[in-house]
């Protein structure tokens, strides 16, 4: 079909096109057009014409060297409070278990998927009846994923969710504090 606004879409002709659609019209025929309203909206201030001809200025917005005092005072808390020791304890307490975690989970991962490409004969040995190893592998991948899932909640419950809900309790008040109080 024919979009609206001359542009090429797939499947229809574009506005060069002479062939026919099945109902017996040339793409370019009032019947074949494309009636989407919001398909040939244009946006204000992207560089479209105003109607006079003249492409509008960009709404760029100002630097942030002009934040009011409100605004500039919430961006120091909030920076304040990243650059505070309880802050900084809160994410090395995440990292300290994220990224040995994850290294130890997408070291399990490539190690089955590498053993069951490289070595089928062993993956295919029974262990059981009709189960073999790759069997036990590929279960031991989905136990794998819970326990890393029950471990990670575990220890952001007993090692992160508190320090982190005071430091953004004590954010909240600074912020409220720097708004004059209101919400």
């Amino acid at each position: 079909m024919q979009p609206s606004n001359g542009r090429y879409r797939p499947g229809g002709g574009g506005p060069d096109s002479t062939a026919e659609n099945q109902d017996g019209h040339s793409p370019t025929s009032p019947h074949a057009r494309y009636e989407d309203p919001w398909y040939d909206a244009l946006a204000s201030g992207w560089g479209e014409p105003d109607g006079t001809g003249v492409p509008a200025p960009a709404a760029v917005p100002a630097a942030r060297a002009g934040l009011p005092t409100r605004e500039a005072h919430a961006r120091d808390v909030y920076l304040e409070v990243q650059r505070s020791a309880a802050f900084q304890e809160v994410r090395s307490r995440y990292r300290r278990f994220v990224v040995p975690g994850a290294v130890l989970f997408l070291g399990w991962y490539v190690g089955y998927v590498v053993t069951a490409t490289a070595a089928p004969g062993l993956m295919a040995r029974p262990v059981a009846g009709a189960v073999n190893v790759a069997m036990l592998a590929g279960a031991g991948q989905f136990l794998t994923t819970f326990l890393f899932t029950w471990a990670y909640s575990r220890h952001a419950r007993l090692r992160r969710d508190r320090a982190a809900l005071e430091l953004r309790w004590d954010t909240q008040e600074l912020t409220r504090g720097s708004r004059g109080g209101a919400l």
